[in-house]
This record gives C-alpha cells, sequence and structure tokens, in this order.
C-alpha cells in the first residue's frame, strides 16, 4: 500500500502536558494501522488565492508612499532589460496563487482512533476542509533503504 486516502475535517488543538499542540483531524476512507508518535509524510493541494499581486505573490517591498508617487505602491517596478527587448522567462509577476500540490514530510500522529477512522496529526495540513489528502505512512522504499544505510 503506498498511500491512504483521507479528508480534512478541521484544525484544532489539544493540549498536553501545560502546552498547547495544533493538530489537524482526518479522517481515512480506507482501513489502515498507525501508531502514535509515528512520522508519516501528506501530499495535498493547498487553498486558491486567486488572482495575486507581487507584493503577496512574491512578498515585493513595493514602491515609496511618496516622492512622486501616485499609484504605484503595490506595483512590481521594472521587468526587464533594454538589451534583449523582452521579458526573462520565469520572470516574478502577478498571477494566480495557491492550488498547487504540497508535500509536507515528518508529521507526527499525535492519536489515531481506528474505530472512528480518526487520524490526528500534529501541525497544519495544506487545504480546505473537506480536501482529499494523501497519507504515506512509515515504511515506504525510501524509508527501508534510509535504515539500511
Amino acid at each position: 500500500m503506498t498511500y491512504v486516502k483521507a479528508k480534512k475535517i478541521k484544525m484544532g488543538q489539544i493540549f498536553k502536558e501545560d502546552r498547547v499542540i495544533p493538530v489537524t483531524l482526518l479522517t481515512l476512507e480506507e482501513k489502515a494501522n498507525f501508531e502514535v508518535g509515528e512520522r508519516v509524510k501528506i501530499s495535498g493541494t493547498s487553498k486558491g488565492k486567486g488572482f495575486q499581486g507581487v507584493v503577496k505573490r512574491h512578498g515585493f517591498a513595493g514602491g515609496p508612499k511618496s516622492h512622486g508617487q501616485k499609484d504605484k505602491h503595490r506595483s512590481g517596478g521594472s521587468i526587464g532589460a533594454m538589451g534583449p527587448q523582452r521579458v526573462f522567462p520565469g520572470t516574478k509577476m502577478p498571477g494566480r496563487m495557491g492550488g498547487e500540490t504540497i508535500t509536507m514530510k515528518n508529521l507526527e500522529v499525535v492519536a489515531y482512533e481506528k474505530d472512528r477512522n480518526l487520524l490526528i496529526l500534529k501541525g497544519a495540513v495544506p487545504g480546505n476542509k473537506g480536501m482529499l489528502i494523501k497519507v504515506f505512512p512509515k515504511g515506504g522504499k525510501k524509508d527501508e533503504q534510509e535504515n539500511e544505510g
């Protein structure tokens, strides 16, 4: 078995030994065996943010608010040189943001309720509520190679 399909229910927090631990609750769509403390890899689609400018999408600083600037506070500025007279591929520009496949490694299993098919992972998981998540349990080909070497 390569991965287990799961749906993201919600994010929450649990309290252990006077500490707050952020967790994500997932319902598994198939039967699986997970142990508390086990590390898993998950893969899912991030939330789509729509069309965004360069300040939000790439973290540009934006232009000055004074010194003759009027409507250019959040613009990207110059996008190319005069020499080649074209815009190079890969130039950071405004566009659609999010909706990408994100893979997170080494998420810890905080709890697993076999009767309810409920998996509780430590930390955040990409995607909206109800989003399909792939959970890769420990013991895959890559994990076996690391343990041997």
